[in-house]
């Protein structure tokens, strides 16, 4: 039988034939002692049959004990080490022959066992250095002392302990399969399916069991009492206790019961007190994530970023001990994103580009000769995408581009410019766009910043309608057409139609009404007007004006719907 015991133990084991009982597994009994608060304070137990879960500050030692009465007791110990290496070791001495019988007679005071106490360090049994969660089994253990040292030389960290005297029976961690093994089954860009044997535990004992999942970039995890502390704010699944007292596992206000706020206070426990526990908002939360997902024995990740590598780990969690078992873990990298191709951009040429919905083109522009400003010319046909130019890698320039917008940078010798055009979200995007070093050289005509085309309804007729557009200070030729379309042509068909790259050369010689030249150098006075006749009574046309500039490449206004009157 394993007993409830720790210094204090050694404080209830005379030597003489008149000692103290010690706590039992009896049930009834062990919750009377439980209860007793005074009993356990400040103690260093270890409980038959229940994971305690303590604090170890570095460099300082420390100790739990527990009997065993009887020989041949089967015994297992394990030991978890949360966020950094353990060193410890398991030792057993020798019960004295009066300390093992019922005793008779009142217990001896405190003060006078103390002195009857042995400082013996007994038999080592078992020793681990690292962070591994490490065992010790025996079928048959003799009666006596044992002692569990442990110590942190890196620094101030938790731990787990676990022992029992029934380990057959109690099974609290659940058992992995013959292969412990994560598969990864599937690897994409942003998606990682993973696989893995169901636990015994689950599929034949039928205990209640879960799965949890974490990720991160850093390392694989040997328990999920390590991903706890690295999961809270403060690198630690609890506040530190108080140097110089223990923690006691039955003291349930650290497992978010409510307690007095005098216990807590004498503890140092509390999370509002700053004198002993760490500071919670000091440090940053770390790139992990944890989901657990019942029983399934498969799971896609998703969300990642390309061409990165990720850690998974596995523990199966027993729901009702709340204790778990670590897969043996993984890694993989997530595949690359599709390498995008980049087009060569010619001093002065335009070039048409193609980017499909939510899609990004990449340009690059290297002049020949050296240059003191470099111009970029782009026409968005459909609606606005996104510019982006770095020179030798810095950032220079990003604008969301409508219409027709012209950049001016200042050059340098030798630079290489490279081009991020990123799409609309609402679908693809075409547009022109012209790089040059000579700023004289204006591929595409300039706009007013309105291109609309206003209607006169007062001026309508059941032949002809008259329309007004803006021009600019600049000299350009303005080609206006005509289409006639179904009285059930609707504004959603016309913005399919919008494509402001399209040119008259893409038009119907009979849809072509006339062009004309014409600019002002009063900005307020670019306005002209235009009769459109020969139109049918009742009928419904669309309006396109274009203007053209130098090089011959067009731009076109914002479409008009018009309709001629029926009766006159």
């Amino acid at each position: 039988m394993l007993l409830l015991h720790c210094p204090l133990l050694l404080l209830l084991l005379p030597l003489s034939s008149r000692t103290q009982k010690l706590p039992t597994r009896d049930e009834e009994l062990f919750q009377m002692q439980i209860r007793d608060k005074a009993f356990f304070h400040d103690s260093s137990v270890v409980p038959d049959g229940a994971e305690i879960s303590s604090y170890l500050f570095r460099d300082t030692p420390k100790r739990y004990f527990f009997v065993v009465e009887e020989d041949n007791t089967p015994l297992a110990v394990t030991v978890t080490p949360c966020d950094a290496p353990l060193e410890w070791k398991l030792s057993v001495q020798e019960l004295p022959e009066e300390a093992s019988g019922e005793g008779s007679g009142e217990p001896e005071p405190l003060e006078q066992q103390k002195q009857q106490i042995t400082n013996e360090e007994g038999t080592e049994l078992f020793s681990y250095k690292g962070n591994d969660v490490e065992y010790f089994v025996s079928s048959s253990s003799p009666s006596g002392l044992y002692q569990l040292d442990l110590l942190s030389t890196e620094k101030d960290t938790h731990f787990k302990v676990y022992a029992t005297t029934t380990p057959e029976s109690d099974q609290p961690y659940p058992e992995l399969p013959y292969d412990p093994r994560i598969d990864v089954t599937s690897l994409g860009r942003t998606t990682v399916t993973l696989a893995w044997k169901p636990s015994p535990t689950a599929s034949l004992l039928k205990q209640p069991i879960q799965y949890c999942i974490v990720i991160n970039k850093e390392h694989n995890f040997k328990s999920l009492c390590a991903v706890e502390a690295k999961l809270s704010s403060d690198d630690a699944f609890m506040m530190a206790p108080k140097p110089g007292l223990d923690f006691s596992p039955f003291d349930f206000a650290h497992f978010g019961f409510p307690t007095d706020n005098n216990a807590g206070k004498e503890r140092g426990f509390l999370k509002s007190s700053s004198k002993f526990g760490r500071q919670t908002s000091s440090k940053p939360r770390v790139d992990l994530h944890k989901v657990c997902i019942g029983n399934k024995n498969i799971f896609t990740v998703s969300d990642l970023k390309p061409d990165t590598q990720y850690y998974f780990d596995m523990f199966a969690v027993n729901t009702n001990t709340n204790m778990s078992t670590a897969y043996v873990g993984t890694f993989a990298r997530t595949k690359e994103e599709a390498k995008q191709k980049t087009v060569e951009l010619k001093d002065g040429k335009v070039t048409d580009v193609f980017i499909k919905r939510k899609g990004a083109k990449f340009l690059r522009f290297a002049p020949v000769s050296s240059h003191q400003k470099v111009t970029f010319s782009v026409h968005s046909c459909l609606d606005a995408v996104q510019i982006q130019v770095r020179r030798d890698g810095k950032l220079l320039l990003s604008q969301n581009v409508e219409g027709v917008r012209q950049f001016q940078l200042r050059g340098k010798a030798k630079a290489k410019y490279l081009i991020r055009l990123k799409g609309s979200k609402k679908g693809a995007s075409v547009l022109k766009i012209l790089a040059t070093t000579r700023p004289n050289k204006q591929s595409f005509p300039s706009l007013p910043e309105d291109t609309r085309i206003k209607a006169f309804d007062k001026l309508r007729t059941c032949s002809s309608v008259t329309v007004a557009w803006l021009g600019t200070q600049e000299r350009n030729k303005f080609c206006i057409y005509k289409k006639e379309v179904d009285d059930n042509y609707n504004e959603e068909q016309k913005k399919r139609e919008q494509n402001q790259c399209l040119g008259p050369d893409t038009r119907k010689k009979s849809e072509k009404v006339l062009c004309k030249y014409f600019h002002s150098q009063n900005i307020q006075k670019a306005v002209t007007t235009e009769t459109i006749r020969g139109l049918q009574p009742g009928k419904s046309y669309l309006l396109d004006v274009y203007v053209i500039g130098h090089g011959g490449h067009s731009v076109k206004y914002q479409s008009k719907l018009v309709k001629t009157r029926k009766f006159c």
